[in-house]
């Protein structure tokens, strides 16, 4: 949507992929704003022995080798991509009939792991949101190749002149104002006793 001028702002969390579309020259501004983990989430009994693994690469390789069902959204996603990215680092290109590749967003596809019994690969908050309604739970730790960043990107506004580059601009320095931080720290703490995300000032020791 953004490469066709179609958005005003995009807030995304595919590293590589945005860093394509400003090279392409589609944003003018990029800027990271918040953080939290991907996680492996299955079937409590753990069959695969998920839990026991250091990473999420061998987290996927105990997968595979133990034929069980995990279900990948499949649908070019910021979190599909990052499940890419981790399969290749543990060396397996998975298919079969174990492998179950959904086509839905995450939530339709932690759904369907749950019905099979099956694992996937999950932000936390969209898990934490759902997970009232899932016969899954969390069993990789928050290991640093499941780190995952979110950030803001301006639309190019001379490319696209309909773009509302003046909205675009305050939600940006809002996403990493010091307000704006403290309000991604509380979001969902009241709910699902603990943040959704994380606030990126963290990262830089500024938070």
């Amino acid at each position: 949507m953004g490469e066709r001028g179609e958005a005003d702002v995009l807030l995304v969390h595919s590293p590589a992929a945005e860093e394509e579309f400003m090279a392409a020259g589609f944003g003018t501004l990029r800027l990271q704003f918040a953080y939290n983990y991907f996680t492996i989430v299955g079937p409590e009994g753990d069959p695969a022995g998920v839990a026991k693994t250091e990473t999420a690469a061998e987290g996927l390789a105990a997968i595979a080798g133990s034929g069980a069902v995990f279900a990948s959204r499949g649908d070019e996603s910021g979190t599909h991509s990052k499940e890419l990215k981790l399969w290749e680092a543990a060396g397996i290109a998975p298919s079969g009939d174990w492998y179950l590749s959904t086509g839905q967003g995450m939530g339709e596809t932690l759904r369907i792991a749950s019905e099979k019994q099956g694992y996937t690969l999950t932000d936390v908050a969209t898990y934490l949101a759902q997970r009232d309604t899932l016969d899954l739970v969390p069993l990789a730790p928050e290991s640093s190749d499941l780190q995952n960043t979110y950030s803001v990107i301006l639309i190019d506004q001379n490319q696209f002149t309909a773009t509302n580059a003046a909205a675009a601009e305050r939600l940006a320095q809002y996403m990493v104002s010091a307000k704006g931080q403290a309000a991604i720290a509380a979001f969902g703490r009241d709910t699902y006793g603990q943040s959704l995300f994380r606030p990126y000032a963290e990262t830089l020791g500024t938070y």
